[in-house]
């Protein structure tokens, strides 16, 4: 991947919203399993699309790094 996109870019756009999504997401998987309360099968449905959430949060954050610093931390460095 390359090393040169700015925060400005489609790409880190599209990721971090993609990351800020998937974590809102999580948080409302919270209301949503107490919702379900007495109701296994939906609870587990809610948990399973929580921790998707939490995976895709975590896969955005890394793709980030990549594409924002070559993975050294930093927006922008090459």
């Amino acid at each position: 991947m390359g090393t040169d996109h700015t925060p400005a870019d489609d790409i880190v756009y599209d990721l971090v919203s993609v990351q800020y999504h998937a974590l809102k997401g999580a948080q409302n998987n919270d209301r949503y399993r107490r919702d379900a309360e007495g109701h296994d099968d939906v609870r587990e449905f809610f948990a399973e699309v929580a921790r998707q959430d939490a995976w895709r949060a975590e896969r955005a954050h890394e793709l980030l790094g990549q594409v924002t610093s070559g993975g050294r931390g930093g927006l922008g460095a090459s």
